[in-house]
C-alpha cells in the first residue's frame, strides 16, 4: 500500500494491536535472535473471516463500510440532542429518513446497497439450510427487498414460486433482473402488491409501533386466508448479556 507517511506501519501496527484485544485477528510473536529482533504474525480468526470474501463473493466488509460511512458518522453528532429533545439523529442531521436518503446521495446509494447485497446474501443463505416454510408457496413478496438478492436466492432454491421484489424507486431502478422475479416499485406504508405469503427481512426493527401496525395491516390486505407473513429479525431479550451473538445484535 503506496505512502508518503514514515509512520504508516507503526499506526498499522497498532490498529493491529486492538483488534487482537477483541479476538478480531491472531497474532504470534517470532524473534530473530541472530539480529536482536522480532516480528508479529497476524493472522484470521473466526470473527475476521466474515470480513473476507467467501465463496459466494460475499463478505461483512461492505456493511463494516456502510456502519463506518461518514453519512452514518455525521449524524452521531445529534444524538445527545435526539435524547434530550426527541427525533432520530439521522432525520435531525439530514432532514429525511435514513431510506430516502440514499436518492439524494448517488455515492452513498451504491455504499448502502452494496452492504445490503453482501449482508443479506449471507443471512439468506443461513435461513435456507433450515427454514422449510418455502416450499408450498405459490408466489412470494419480498417487501424492502433492496436489488432483489433474497427473493432470487428463495426462488433459485425453490422455482416453482413466482418471486415479486418490492422497494423504493431509487433502489429498484438499480435492480437487476433474476430469473422468475419481477421487480416492483412503491411505498410499503401505501400497499403491497399481493402475494401468497410477505417476506421481511430487517424492517420492523426501524420503525415506531404506530408503522409496524400500519405495515402489518397492509399485509394482511395483500395475502389470501391461507397466506402468511415471514419475519426476519434480530430480537433484544429483556436481560442483557456480554455473549458475542447479543453485541452483534445490538
Amino acid at each position: 500500500m503506496p505512502t508518503k507517511n514514515p509512520d504508516a506501519a507503526m499506526m498499522l501496527d497498532r490498529i493491529l494491536k486492538l483488534l487482537v484485544s477483541h479476538s478480531v485477528l491472531g497474532c504470534i510473536v517470532v524473534a530473530d535472535v541472530d539480529f536482536g529482533s522480532f516480528q508479529r504474525l497476524y493472522s484470521l480468526t473466526p470473527m475476521s473471516e466474515y470480513f473476507v470474501t467467501n465463496e459466494d463473493g460475499v463478505s461483512l466488509g461492505p456493511f463494516m463500510a456502510l456502519a463506518q460511512d461518514q453519512v452514518f458518522i455525521k449524524s452521531w453528532s445529534q444524538l445527545n440532542n435526539a435524547i434530550l429533545e426527541g427525533g432520530i439523529p439521522f432525520n435531525r442531521t439530514y432532514g429525511t429518513h435514513v431510506f430516502k436518503y440514499p436518492d439524494l446521495d448517488p455515492r452513498f446509494n451504491k455504499v448502502f446497497n452494496a452492504a445490503m447485497f453482501n449482508h443479506t446474501t449471507i443471512v439468506i443463505k443461513k435461513i435456507l439450510e433450515s427454514y422449510k416454510g418455502f416450499e408450498q408457496l405459490r408466489q412470494l413478496v419480498d417487501v424492502g427487498g433492496g436489488l432483489g438478492v433474497t427473493i432470487n436466492l428463495i426462488t433459485t432454491r425453490y422455482p416453482n414460486i413466482k418471486g415479486i421484489n418490492f422497494d423504493l424507486p431509487h433502489v429498484i431502478q438499480h435492480a437487476p433482473p433474476y430469473p422468475g422475479v419481477e421487480h416492483i416499485e412503491g411505498d410499503m406504508f401505501e400497499n403491497v402488491p399481493e402475494g401468497h405469503a410477505i417476506f421481511m427481512k430487517s424492517i420492523v426493527h426501524d420503525w415506531s409501533d404506530e408503522y409496524c401496525l400500519k405495515l402489518l395491516k397492509n399485509y394482511y390486505n395483500a395475502i389470501p386466508n391461507d397466506g402468511k407473513v415471514i419475519v426476519v429479525e434480530a430480537v433484544i431479550p429483556t436481560m442483557h448479556n456480554i455473549s458475542n451473538s447479543m453485541k452483534s445484535t445490538y
